[in-house]
């Protein structure tokens, strides 16, 4: 089985030609100045991440005006749309626009709602080569006022040369506190656009791969450890989006690589 896929970039929704995951889909929407796309979610709540651009949502009747503003994701925190399930909308650009739309199953009655730059949480993981920028959007612990049925959305940064989501951490059951069952997938881009990196994944049933991270490649993990790397000179970016029974998050290190973590309290304090 593959668990990853570069997709196209055509005007109009792209999405992968597979999908081993049971709960997340995910698609990314281009459109050039002036033109619409309309669509309907019978079951799956969808967060329309704006990665570049400006566009007008209607969604049921209500109306958000020009969401959006930077100009492409190395650009400053991003702008979000809820669209819950069983809402018809339409999505019109202001000029081009480029929108991720991770979607998942729901039931839940929610109205539509836009998370403001300023309600994005930052911060930083990790510590000296495998440190990485964060930026929560719609999650449990930096969002609890945000409500969603089932997904958990945010953005990490890696700097040139180093790795992410590292040690490698797997969330394939549901044992709390110690671990949570959600499916995960990662939507990436590269700066400058002609660099890459390198995304491993592997699981305890013996599958293994590794592939090369270029713009527009996608992430799709039902299970399993993975970490990525920057290649020296280039920042690799991810849109991450989790759905699982729950939204608490809880993950557990790959058992031979978990001891990196506990440095990492002592490499802060060295300035690492």
């Amino acid at each position: 089985m593959k668990y990853h896929a570069l997709l196209t970039a055509n005007p109009g929704v792209n999405v992968p030609p597979y999908n081993p995951c049971k709960l997340l889909d995910f698609g990314l929407l281009k459109l050039a100045a002036g033109a619409t796309y309309e669509a309907e979610t019978p079951d799956r709540e969808i967060l329309a991440v704006i990665l570049g651009g400006q566009a007008t949502f209607e969604i049921d009747g209500q109306r958000f005006e020009k969401v959006g503003g930077r100009p492409n994701v190395f650009s400053g925190k991003p702008h979000s749309v809820y669209i819950p399930a069983g809402a018809k909308f339409s999505i019109q650009a202001e000029g081009a626009v480029e929108i991720a739309l991770p979607s998942a199953p729901s039931d839940a009655a929610i109205k539509p709602y836009v998370i403001a730059p300023a309600q994005v949480a930052t911060g930083v993981w990790g510590a000296a080569n495998f440190k990485r920028h964060y930026q929560q959007i719609l999650t449990l612990a930096a969002q609890p006022e945000l409500p969603a049925r089932r997904l958990i959305v945010g953005e990490t940064f890696t700097p040139s040369g180093n790795w992410s989501t590292y040690p490698p951490h797997k969330h394939q059951v549901d044992d709390l506190p110690r671990e949570a069952y959600h499916e995960e997938m990662y939507y990436f881009k590269v700066n400058p656009g002609d660099g890459f990196g390198i995304c491993h994944y592997y699981n305890e049933e013996g599958d293994e791969e590794n592939f090369t991270v270029r713009d527009n490649s996608l992430h799709m993990l039902p299970r399993g450890y993975h970490t990525v790397v920057s290649a020296p000179g280039y920042t690799t970016y991810y849109l991450w989006f989790l759905a699982g029974n729950q939204r608490v998050q809880a993950t557990v290190d790959d058992a031979t690589l978990g001891w990196v973590s506990r440095t990492v309290a002592m490499l802060k304090e060295l300035g690492h």
